[in-house]
């Protein structure tokens, strides 16, 4: 068979930019496809929108800290003036400032051909773009995901928002109503209630229920004490009459707001690919891949959103990395997660790589233990005036099975644990490092010197150092 293209990336996000840039730097022809805007969710509605966001309302929180009737550090700031078309314009300043990154010319200069149509399946290693076919021995799905719309009476007739139309809003919500508590809910919750709405957030669990416990109650404590409301239940039906929305909750009450903000997860976004021309299989949670990212016919890989796995842009670009070296070098490259690392961007951040304390000891019981250290014996968190939070190391043995970093800039300090967790570090290597005074990264050497302290003071070096001091005193 003659074929078009050496490889064929469908989806121009972090995973599909990161698999056809890398391919094409290999000298091989790569046809790189995608029907919306360069550079996907991440930039265009996801991290890089939400997280200038949540700047901004860490600007006006810290002028309404430290306000003149509550005067800071002994300095005065006034009452924060929050302007949205302002706000909104730094968001979008922010993307645009990117964006050349991810720019079709870029990739263009990469050596890859843009596409910049909708794609579908016709073969096994066949695709239908626009009115033309291309064929390639490797194609990678890269589509991402999108959000997904839980089953609420009433909500496919009224205006709602998701991370893909919030950041484009007109006014500032008077009262945001979020469905959903995980780190897209809780982020822009406490975002949007610092920069000035009333927030009130619905979810049938607890906020943040995959991260630990202790760090995600600290989190929602945090939010609470700023005002954010939450209702634990679930979502049950919502309409909307003269600009306001009631939604109801399910053996709980009902609630009036101005604006919905749906952010109940993501889903794999397959739909228009017509999967099954090519052989691939796909379930609920999205493509079915091996840990190659393999797919169910083997000259098509899955990477990114899109497969059934974790969701990540650093998962993203770590996948696309992968599967590059493999179709440009045929080096087969296996996904390895045990450090995986995570972090939701509120205030305090809440950061987490491999296990959390609950994974780790219902997995391995009594053979788990842990080592805490808190932010209140941490000189910098003292002097900046914030000592909220903890570094907490579950370890089997020796072994760090897991870390929760809960704290301001925690996402900062998941580094060194990750190289750790992958046998590139030890933690007496990191208990042992010098570190920079006074920082929060500190806390990551007094972990991890905790964690060696009863080897390196317990019975038997502590009965060598007496053998020592008694020779000493005998020959001097």
């Amino acid at each position: 068979m003659k074929y078009s293209h050496d490889a064929i990336v469908i989806g121009a996000g972090s995973a599909g930019l990161t698999a056809a840039g890398g391919i094409a730097m290999f000298g091989r022809r790569v046809a790189l496809i995608e029907a919306g805007e360069m550079g996907g969710e991440c930039l265009n509605t996801g991290c890089v929108p939400s997280k200038a966001l949540i700047a901004a309302a860490s600007r006006a929180h810290e002028g309404r800290r430290g306000n003149a009737d509550a005067p800071r550090f002994g300095v005065a700031l006034g009452e924060p003036q929050v302007d949205w078309r302002g706000v909104r314009e730094h968001v979008h300043e922010a993307i645009a400032t990117i964006a050349p990154h991810d720019s079709q010319e870029r990739f263009e200069n990469l050596g890859c051909e843009v596409l910049r149509e909708a794609a579908r399946f016709t073969g096994r290693r066949r695709l239908l773009v626009g009115n033309r076919e291309i064929t390639a021995p490797r194609i990678v799905i890269a589509t991402g995901s999108k959000p997904f719309l839980p089953p609420i009476e009433g909500l496919k007739d009224v205006p709602f928002l998701t991370n893909e139309n919030l950041f484009g809003i007109d006014e500032l919500p008077n009262h945001l109503i979020i469905v959903g508590a995980g780190a897209i809910g809780m982020e822009m919750a406490q975002a949007f209630r610092r920069l000035g709405s009333e927030v009130t957030v619905v979810d049938p669990g607890d906020p943040m229920a995959h991260d630990d416990r202790d760090a995600a109650a600290l989190v929602a404590g945090a939010l609470k004490a700023e005002g954010v409301r939450f209702i634990r239940g679930e979502a049950a039906s919502v309409s909307r009459r003269a600009g306001v929305t009631r939604l109801t909750v399910k053996d709980g009450p009902e609630l009036e707001g101005s604006h919905l903000l749906v952010a109940a997860g993501r889903t794999a976004n397959i739909g228009s690919l017509e999967l099954e021309q090519a052989g691939v299989e796909f379930g609920k949670d999205g493509i079915v891949t091996d840990s190659r990212r393999r797919t169910s016919n083997r000259a098509i890989y899955a990477i990114g959103d899109c497969r059934a796995g974790p969701r990540f842009t650093h998962v993203s670009g770590y996948e696309g990395s992968n599967v590059a070296l493999e179709i440009a070098l045929g080096v087969p490259a296996k996904v390895n997660y045990a450090a995986l690392p995570w972090c939701t961007y509120t205030s305090p951040e809440c950061a987490q790589a491999g296990m959390t304390e609950a994974k780790a000891r219902e997995k391995h019981g009594d053979a788990v233990s842990v080592v805490r250290e808190d932010f209140d014996h941490n000189d910098r968190a003292v002097t900046e005036g914030d000592e909220r939070g903890f570094l907490k190391v579950v370890m089997k043995g020796r072994k760090v099975l897991g870390v929760t970093i809960v704290g301001r800039n925690a996402g900062e300090l998941l580094l060194p644990w990750t190289q750790v967790m992958t046998g590139k570090s030890s933690t007496f290597a990191l208990g042992s490092a010098i570190i920079a005074y006074p920082t929060r990264s500190e806390i990551a050497k007094a972990a991890a010197f905790s964690a060696w302290e009863p080897a390196v003071f317990g019975a038997a070096p502590r009965k060598w150092s007496a053998l020592v001091a008694k020779t000493r005193r005998i020959w001097g």
